[in-house]
């Protein structure tokens, strides 16, 4: 159904940004400007916030027309878009994310959405649930199909598949008896790995065996 996706939560929201001719930079610059200096990977504030797979923040000017058989249409003003695919079931774990976010950084909030109509500040953590959802539009298509897997298991998975394809690559023309002792050296050293962090997936860390890559 709309929304969810096994146990995944697709979020849309598009909130109208505020239209000052006073305003210098313009609304919607400053929330460029903000956000081409948030951090990526480990260091986002969002890898912070439980529960989130992967999300993007954009300003949107206007829709596209792509032509005939469409109708040509105009946004009356500048849109703040933000989609997520998040580990919730329902309007109560939606809730419990969006609570979440008000809570880990209100501050990253209230820097961009101060700057959209409405917005009542991340402090006021109910009325700012509350301002999301009248903000949000059914979500019918997701970035990924991860279904019922959490963060958890998908970072996981993602550092397994990693580890497993470097084993491989290196281990080629390995003579058999070797190559058994050095897996079950591998599969125990990668099952004491900690888990990775949100957001870290990024460059390769190989697991070491014996003090050296193998």
């Amino acid at each position: 159904m709309p929304n969810q996706n096994g146990s995944v939560y697709g979020l849309t929201i598009l909130s109208p940004i505020l239209d000052d001719e006073k305003a210098s930079p313009s609304h919607d610059l400053q929330i460029r400007l903000y956000l081409s200096t948030l951090p990526t990977g480990a260091n986002s504030p969002f890898a912070k916030s439980p529960g989130t797979h992967l999300c993007r923040l954009v300003v949107m000017d206007d829709v596209v027309y792509v032509g005939a058989p469409s109708i040509e249409e105009h946004l009356q003003s500048k849109y703040l878009v933000f989609e997520c695919n998040l580990d919730a079931t329902g309007e109560e774990g939606l809730e419990a994310y969006l609570r979440g976010l008000a809570e880990h950084m209100p501050d990253h909030l209230d820097a961009i959405w101060s700057h959209c109509v409405g917005y009542p500040g991340a402090a006021d953590v109910q009325a700012f649930i509350r301002y999301m959802k009248a903000c949000q539009v059914e979500t019918t298509f997701f970035f990924a199909a991860v279904n019922n897997k959490s963060v958890t298991e998908s970072l996981r998975a993602l550092q397994t598949q990693r580890a497993v394809a470097d084993f491989i690559a290196s281990s080629q023309g390995m003579e058999a008896s070797r190559l058994q002792a050095k897996f079950v050296e591998f599969a125990a050293k990668l099952k004491a790995e900690p888990l990775p962090k949100p957001g870290s997936m990024g460059p390769k860390r190989d697991i070491k065996l014996g003090g050296r890559n193998e």
